[in-house]
């Protein structure tokens, strides 16, 4: 870990399959930041995030992810990094004939927990800071959008990560349940995890202003802005 970076890029090409989606990135995130990844369709947001999670390679330039080389990691360390990461998509993809509370502790069993009462306590505690203790034994279809999210926040917050990455988390919640989400997305971040979330909605990022990064023209723009 180079101090306080979670995560560095430095002059990193991206590609799916043969196509260059993003050239020459450099980009850096710190403890506990706070940060909108914009940018239209097809700018390479998804790809970006994918690099960092391990699910593209990174053949050109260099960066690390919580500790991992991403040029050098191997095949078999990517679990761990996912481990260092929580990651929440737009679709839930809870298991939806499991309960708030199976839904977490089959996450927890799979990245290697093992003692039942850790495994009791921790599932209590991320439930806890979504605002959803008394929902655990609920079935995901009894669950509104915001909360089955927050759900999926939880999961994300279950092994402890050093950042949190969420892709289009409020694209299928309405305005006000959207808020709720950011702000809590936002605490997390004030208690040292860093969270980046890649975006359509405008209206939100201005309602909770935060430092930009932007996918445009193949390229990715550390601070930008929004008109």
């Amino acid at each position: 870990m180079i101090g306080n970076s979670i995560i560095k890029l430095n002059n990193v090409d991206i590609f799916q399959q043969k196509h260059l989606v993003l050239s020459n990135v450099n980009l850096h995130i710190d403890k506990g930041d706070f940060v909108w990844l914009i940018g239209q369709t097809g700018s390479g947001k998804s790809s970006l995030l994918k690099v960092i999670y391990g699910d593209l390679a990174l053949n050109i330039g260099t960066g690390h992810a919580c500790g991992y080389e991403l040029d050098k990691i191997t095949e078999k360390d990517i679990p761990f990094l996912r481990r260092k990461l929580g990651i929440v998509f737009q679709d839930f993809q809870l298991l939806t004939d499991r309960t708030v509370e199976q839904n977490l502790q089959f996450v927890m069993r799979a990245t290697g927990w093992k003692d039942a009462q850790l495994i009791a306590d921790r599932t209590l505690d991320v439930l806890e800071k979504v605002g959803l203790r008394s929902k655990l034994k609920k079935m995901p279809h009894e669950l509104s959008g915001g909360e089955q999210q927050r759900v999926v926040i939880a999961r994300a917050l279950l092994n402890d990560p050093e950042i949190i990455l969420a892709d289009e988390p409020t694209g299928n919640l309405d305005p006000d349940t959207s808020e709720e989400i950011v702000l809590l997305l936002k605490q997390i971040s004030q208690s040292g995890t860093a969270v980046v979330i890649a975006t359509h909605d405008y209206h939100i990022i201005r309602t909770f202003p935060s430092r930009i990064i932007k996918c445009e023209n193949g390229k990715v723009l550390e601070d930008a802005q929004i008109v």
